[in-house]
């Protein structure tokens, strides 16, 4: 197994009185990683596993005394697919509340489903970790710098999830099977979407257009929704990690567009397996799409790694100026444009570095390094 960053942080918050409950994508390996974490306390921990009838039948809806008898002499107990149990959330608050001592984790594959049963009862009982695909970081650490760096195009392809990762022979294949049965079974299921074809033809338009600005209403001319409908699609896709919305950085300037958004994939290779589109880099026409869709999923990893609060945002104007993304960083802007090829000239708006007073960076192949590690 890939050493994880976000494995220490995890054995921090351990025994701190509060659950511990570890979100992310399906298939990005919570799973595994929490079992590690455990290893050292085999004979601590409680096992329990949301799928198993007899675990789901005895967690559902227990009280105060049967929660003890379930416990016996545990300090830790552990809920895989948490969100199969009926009313997990009030559950874990009776145990956190109850069992001081005992330290609860949960996970399981719906991070949507099991975010949604257990954020109200357990406001304030709880840390919430999000495991990522794997990181470009992770990925150096583990194969090494010379290999990484020979494996750059196929990452911009393929992506980082840890099926992809472990199957390079295979990488179509698993994307597939990734997609088919997390992107739109269980969207659809948790979502209560009842029709895929919407769900598809709107993930393929956002795929076309990462790096572009969307609006709701073009977004829904393409697929032929209302704008409403879009954006509650849009929000469930977001809820399920598939991904993420960047917001336009507007503050003084009459020009500034406003109302616009750009939409990333978490993982590159989700993306291209939506569109069908996982042929080599040198035969691809969107390589500066890959580029960016790469570089901000894994700056997005590398915030959350390393505990860093930043606000980001890209920046455009009526008259066609663009910033590719902009952090705010305890009131500092820094303004970053992404080019593959490092030969590439970048000359950055004068309107936003004197208005704002940015400090610009470009990020190209010789140097992305600097930006995702």
């Amino acid at each position: 197994m890939l050493e994880r960053k976000i494995e220490t942080q995890i054995q921090e918050y351990l025994f701190k009185g509060k659950a511990i409950i570890l979100l992310g994508p399906r298939q990005t390996g919570k799973t595994t990683l929490i079992k590690k974490i455990l290893s050292k306390y085999i004979s601590e921990t409680l096992f329990l596993d949301g799928d198993d009838p007899t675990v789901f039948q005895i967690l559902n809806r227990p009280n105060t005394q049967q929660l003890k008898q379930i416990i016996g002499k545990h300090t830790i107990i552990f809920i895989d697919e948490a969100q199969r149990i009926n009313d997990i959330g009030l559950t874990s608050k009776i145990i956190i509340d109850q069992f001081p001592d005992v330290q609860l984790i949960l996970s399981g594959s719906s991070a949507f489903e099991l975010s949604q049963q257990t954020n109200e009862p357990l406001t304030g009982r709880k840390y919430t970790f999000f495991l990522s695909p794997i990181s470009w970081e992770e990925w150096q650490n583990n194969i090494g710098y010379l290999k990484a760096e020979q494996d750059v195009e196929n990452r911009l392809v393929f992506g980082f999830y840890p099926d992809v990762l472990n199957n390079e022979k295979e990488p179509v294949r698993i994307l597939k099977e990734l997609t088919d049965s997390y992107l739109y079974k269980d969207i659809f299921m948790y979502g209560n979407l009842k029709k895929p074809e919407e769900i598809q033809k709107l993930l393929q338009a956002i795929a076309y257009q990462v790096g572009s600005e969307v609006s709701l209403r073009e977004l829904g001319e393409i697929v032929g929704l209302d704008p409403k409908t879009i954006e509650r699609h849009i929000t469930i896709l977001e809820r399920a990690y598939v991904i993420f919305r960047l917001y336009p950085f507007s503050r003084n300037l009459r020009n500034e567009i406003k109302s616009n958004r750009k939409i990333y994939f978490y993982d590159n290779g989700i993306r291209n397996a939506v569109i069908n589109q996982l042929q080599p880099l040198p035969a691809r026409q969107d390589i500066g799409i890959l580029w960016e869709n790469f570089l901000i999923s894994e700056r997005m990893k590398f915030l959350n790694y390393n505990n860093i609060n930043a606000n980001r945002y890209f920046w455009r104007t009526l008259q066609q100026q663009e910033i590719d993304y902009i952090e705010e960083i305890n009131g500092k802007l820094f303004a970053y444009e992404f080019k593959w090829n490092e030969k590439r000239k970048v000359k950055f708006s004068k309107t936003f570095t004197e208005n704002y007073s940015s400090e610009n960076y470009i990020i190209n192949r010789s140097n992305f390094r600097e930006f995702v590690i």
